[in-house]
């Protein structure tokens, strides 16, 4: 497992995956506007990659960009599925080369996300949870059900709130927490629950203002670059990266795709980054 750090990392990691694949290339695209990504799939086409890409149906300002997008792709020969629009979003972010391995990442594929944004991207080559992103993949290109096995891969509406849930409860000493907008009702409780039983909790980012005053964590707005990322660092021994806050919205309604870790090195470089944030947001 590896991390991606952004914007310290920028585009090379997502250019040297695209590069180097020689069968298949899944991309799932919610925001899209780097030109160099678009190069590298146009040119992984030309060498004889079979490019596939899902791209959102829509997203809030940008449907116009999408469609241009599919037709500029589907000009370099990348074969294409738009994402149904029975779900209120389709905010996951995916790339899957030769079906061996798999990015799971809290940024879109913008320049303000990878430059300019606090946001990270799980890479990973296990085959069973690749299997598991993959299955994600097929079921919306295809619009079928969707069943996953892997505990360690969170999908929105279908597992998600059970498995953070999970995630949170296991929690004995420390939380750590990136979120732009912390706001469900029973995540809350459950946080609330943890900072009661002597779990010190950490947020960086925000929490919904009618719980701001009862709550025994502490909040720091993110102030030093956007934040874009959504993850749980648990006694420094476990991280979930992935695109869906502690929202109800973003855990019921909307696709949404994250991962979990266990790596020890992986969880570490989290842990580490977010305490350089916290200490860079001090009021």
């Amino acid at each position: 497992m590896q991390v991606i750090t952004q914007p310290e990392d920028g585009v090379a990691p997502l250019i040297k995956a695209i590069k180097r694949a020689r069968k298949s290339i899944d991309i799932v695209v919610f925001r899209f506007d780097v030109d160099n990504i678009e190069d590298a799939l146009t040119k992984a086409v030309g060498r004889g990659v079979a490019v596939r890409a899902l791209i959102a149906h829509t997203n809030r300002g940008g449907a116009s960009k999408l469609r241009k997008l599919e037709s500029r792709l589907l000009k370099a020969g990348v074969t294409l599925s738009r994402t149904a629009d029975d779900m209120v979003r389709y905010h996951g972010k995916l790339l899957v080369t030769d079906r061996e391995q798999a990015m799971v990442l809290g940024f879109n594929y913008t320049h303000q996300d990878i430059e300019k944004s606090r946001s990270l991207g799980l890479v990973t080559r296990n085959p069973k949870v690749v299997r598991d992103i993959l299955k994600v993949v097929e079921a919306d290109h295809n619009r079928t059900d969707l069943e996953i096995k892997s505990t360690r891969v969170v999908v929105s509406p279908e597992n998600a709130r059970q498995r953070l849930m999970a995630f949170i409860k296991r929690a004995k000493r420390e939380l750590l927490i990136y979120d732009m907008n912390i706001s469900d009702d029973e995540m809350i409780a459950l946080l609330k629950q943890k900072a009661e039983a002597g779990v010190k909790i950490k947020v960086l980012g925000s929490v919904e203002k009618k719980w701001l005053e009862e709550l025994a964590w502490r909040v720091r707005p993110f102030k030093t670059m956007k934040l874009h990322v959504r993850a749980l660092i648990r006694d420094r021994q476990a991280a979930f990266v992935g695109s869906q806050s502690l929202r109800k919205l973003e855990l019921d309604e909307r696709r949404e795709v994250g991962l979990i870790t266990k790596d020890r090195r992986t969880v570490s470089r989290i842990a580490a980054t977010f305490a350089a944030d916290w200490k860079a947001n001090r009021e």
